[in-house]
C-alpha cells in the first residue's frame, strides 16, 4: 500500500540543468569527506529554513550547482542526516564507542535526548554550559558513551546547538528560531489546557517483527547499554525473519488513552529502518481523515514536522519556478500588472501574498472539522507522550514475541495497545508537563543570564 519514492530522488538531467554547469566539480570516484557532507547538510537546513516550500528536486539541484558534488551523494547524505541526525565519512572508520554515529534507532535518539537534557541541567543550576563543562559531565555519566573533544563538537553541532559569545566565554545555546518556536508552543499548549480542550498526540513508529527480549535485559550485571557495549554484548535487536519484515504503526491518543479505532498497522515494503521515506503525504492524509470524525469537538492535535505531515495545500512559486508560472499564479490571485516586470519583481509580490496562501493540507482538514493542529518544536520528542506509550507497546511485544512472524506480531500489537490504560496515558502526559516546565525555566534562565 505504501510506495517508496526513493528511486525518484536522483532524476534525469533536463536541458536547463545541463546549461547550469557547476563552478567546481568533485572528481568522479573521489570519496566525499565529512566536511563536504556537513556543507551539504548545512545548505539543506538553510534552504529548508528560508524556503520551506521548495520541492526536493530543485533543492538537490541547487546544492549540486553550488558545491559541485554529485546529486546521488547529496541525496544519500541528506537521507542519512534525516535518518540519524548526523553524517559519517566514508573514508574513516567510525568511533567504536560512539553509538550516536551508528545507524538510527530509538536508543540513539535516547542518547541525543539525554545530551540535550545534560545541557539544560547546567542552565538549571544557573551555570554557563561551556563545551568543556558539558563534555566533562557527559564522560562521567555511565549511561552515555565517552567522547573525545572533536567528535563531541560535531555531535553538538548536529543537535542544532550554537555557540554564543558571552563576555570571555563561548556558551552553548540554541538557534533563535528554535527557542522562539519552543516558547510559542509552550504558550499555546498551556493555554489549550487552561481552556480544558482535549489534546490528542499522534505519531508513527516502526516495529521489527524480529524484535525480542535481548541479552542485555537477561544479564543482571549489565547496568547501562554502554556497559553492555564495552563488554561486547550485542544490544541491537536482531531481525530473525530477514529483510522487510517491519510494521509501520500509526496511532493517536489523549488523556483518555489510545483513540479507539485509531490504529493503522501496515507492513513495510522496504528493508531499510528509515520508514519515513516510505510514507507519502497522501497516505497520511487518508489515515488522518479517517480519525477526524472520532475526535472530541474543538480538540487540539499535536504532531511533529515530518514531511508527510507537512504537505502544502498549494504550491507557492519559488525562485526555481518558471517566470510564466509565477505570473500565472499571481494572476490566479487577482494580481495583474500594467507593464512587464522582471522575475525578481514578481517574486517580491509572491512573498507579500505568501502568508495568505501558505497552509498545510492536514491543518486545513483539521480546521474544517473544528480542530486545531499544533506542531512540536524540532528535537523535542519528550513533549510527545505517545512516545512513552509506544515504548510500552514495544516492550510488551518484545517480551512476548516467540514466532517472529508478522501476523503474530500484529496480534501482539493489538493486545499491547489494549494494555496501555488511561492511567498510563495520564502518567505519560504528567511526565511531559514536567519536561515542559523544566524547559520553560531553562529559557527564562538563559534569557536572564545572557542579557
Amino acid at each position: 500500500m505504501i510506495m517508496s519514492d526513493h528511486h525518484n530522488l536522483c532524476y534525469a538531467v533536463t536541458d536547463e540543468e545541463r546549461r547550469l554547469s557547476p563552478k567546481r566539480k568533485n572528481p568522479s570516484g573521489k570519496l566525499v569527506s565529512s566536511g563536504q557532507r556537513e556543507i551539504i547538510v548545512n545548505m539543506y537546513k538553510d534552504i529548508k529554513s528560508k524556503h520551506p516550500e521548495m520541492k526536493y528536486k530543485p533543492m538537490i539541484l541547487r546544492i549540486n550547482q553550488t558545491t559541485g558534488i554529485g546529486r546521488q551523494t547529496i541525496c544519500s547524505t541528506i537521507s542519512e542526516y534525516r535518518r540519524t541526525g548526523t553524517v559519517s565519512s566514508p573514508n574513516k572508520k567510525r568511533n567504536r564507542s560512539s553509538l550516536l554515529s551508528q545507524t538510527s534507532s530509538q536508543t540513539d535518539n535516547l542518547d541525543r535526548s539525554t545530551l540535550r537534557k545534560k545541557v539544560y541541567s547546567i542552565w538549571l543550576r544557573r551555570e554557563l554550559p561551556t563545551i568543556d563543562r558539558i563534555l566533562a559531565e557527559v564522560n562521567k555519566d555511565p549511561a552515555l558513551p565517552k567522547f573525545k573533544r572533536t567528535a563531541f563538537d560535531n555531535i553538538i553541532k548536529n543537535l542544532d546547538f550554537v555557540f554564543t559569545k558571552w563576555k570571555k566565554h563561548s556558551v552553548l545555546t540554541e538557534s533563535e528560531d528554535l527557542i522562539v518556536w519552543r516558547r510559542n508552543y509552550l504558550n499555546d499548549i498551556r493555554k489549550y489546557r487552561e481552556e480544558d480542550r482535549t489534546i490528542y498526540y499522534l505519531d508513527e513508529t516502526l516495529l521489527n517483527a524480529g524484535d525480542f527480549m535481548d541479552q542485555v535485559l537477561k544479564d543482571k550485571s549489565i547496568v547501562h547499554k554502554h556497559d553492555a557495549f564495552n563488554k561486547g554484548i550485542k544490544t541491537d535487536l536482531e531481525n530473525l525473519t530477514g529483510n522487510g519484515n517491519h510494521l509501520i504503526l500509526f496511532h493517536i491518543g489523549s488523556n483518555k488513552g489510545f483513540l479507539k479505532g485509531g490504529l493503522l498497522c501496515l507492513e513495510s515494503k522496504m528493508s531499510s529502518s528509515d520508514y519515513h521515506d516510505e510514507i507519502s503525504g497522501d497516505h497520511f492524509k487518508e489515515w488522518f481523515e479517517s480519525i477526524l470524525p472520532c475526535l472530541e469537538p474543538n480538540s487540539i492535535v499535536v504532531m511533529d514536522n515530518a514531511s508527510y505531515h507537512s504537505t502544502k495545500a498549494e504550491q507557492i512559486p519559488t525562485p526555481s519556478t518558471k517566470k510564466a508560472e509565477i505570473l500565472e499564479w499571481l494572476n490566479s490571485k487577482g494580481v495583474t500588472f500594467d507593464k512587464p516586470l522582471l522575475k525578481l519583481q514578481l517574486l517580491v509580490k509572491v512573498r507579500e501574498l505568501k502568508p495568505r496562501f501558505s497552509s498545510y493540507v492536514i491543518d486545513d482538514l483539521a480546521t474544517n472539522s473544528g480542530h486545531t493542529v499544533l506542531r512540536l518544536p524540532p528535537h523535542h520528542n519528550e513533549f510527545n507522550p505517545i512516545k512513552l506509550a509506544w515504548a510500552m507497546v514495544k516492550g510488551y511485544v518484545k517480551r512476548n514475541n516467540e514466532t517472529f512472524k508478522v501476523d503474530s506480531v500484529r496480534q501482539l500489537v493489538n493486545t499491547a495497545i489494549d494494555r496501555v490504560t488511561t492511567g498510563n496515558w495520564k502518567n505519560f502526559i504528567n511526565n511531559v508537563i514536567e519536561e515542559e516546565n523544566k524547559i520553560w525555566i531553562v529559557d527564562d534562565i538563559m534569557d536572564e543570564m545572557l542579557d
